[in-house]
């Protein structure tokens, strides 16, 4: 039997109110599947579910890797290492996911130039997320490919979207977080994160704007801690 694609929807709306967001994954994972391009509600609800359920295993991991520093005698480091490359693969799979999809799918079906640097910004951040527990190697190609997949979607927003638009300040967040974390080039980093700043606030939107001026001193770490 064909899947409803409003029914997929539905229940993904349902069980992000649920906060299940595996199963809210899952659903849009099968839309997606059916092969039509997706609306902006259904790229949104997308890029929720998915968020949340790495989110949940990028959290895990830093705190088991913390745990494992920590940790002494022979049998109970094994323990927790074996429990670290558990949460790793976990995470691992939920990347390759997302790149599946974005390759096979939203990427090539994107019909606008907004729904590409959409899709290409988190092509780059499903890398950077594989980057944060790869090593050698492997950490090498991942990083080159999230880098990569920045700067596309970096040419193509400057070349077509207006300075303040929220994907492109997303973007240019999210790959400052790339800069500072997986290349440790954290003067970059923060240059263009105060670029985007600075033209975001020059807006008569700027009123909506609800973080104090003072909060922008604070650590880098903490603006970028979700991201």
């Amino acid at each position: 039997m064909a899947e409803n694609k409003d029914e997929l929807v539905q229940r993904a709306k349902l069980a992000e109110q649920a906060e299940r967001y595996d199963d809210m994954a899952q659903s849009m994972k099968r839309v997606t599947e059916l092969g039509a391009e997706l609306t902006n509600e259904e790229r949104n609800l997308l890029s929720v579910a998915y968020k949340n359920v790495v989110g949940a295993r990028r959290s895990s991991w830093r705190v088991i890797s913390s745990i494992e520093q920590k940790t002494e005698g022979l049998e109970k480091q094994q323990m927790v290492k074996e429990y670290r490359e558990k949460v790793e693969k976990e995470l691992r799979d939920i990347c390759q996911d997302v790149l599946n999809l974005l390759d096979k799918y939203l990427i090539p079906k994107a019909g606008n130039p907004e729904s590409k640097v959409f899709y290409l910004k988190m092509k780059g951040d499903y890398y950077r997320y594989l980057a944060e527990v790869a090593s050698g190697d492997d950490r090498e190609m991942v990083v080159a490919r999230s880098e990569q997949s920045y700067r596309e979607a970096f040419d193509i927003a400057n070349d077509t979207m207006h300075p303040t638009h929220p994907i492109r300040l997303g973007l240019a967040l999210n790959f400052s977080v790339f800069y500072y974390e997986i290349l440790n080039a954290s003067e970059k980093a923060c240059r263009l994160a105060k670029q985007r700043w600075r033209m975001r606030v020059r807006e008569p939107t700027r009123r909506h704007l609800r973080l104090p001026r003072h909060n922008f001193r604070l650590p880098i770490q903490f603006v970028w801690a979700s991201l």
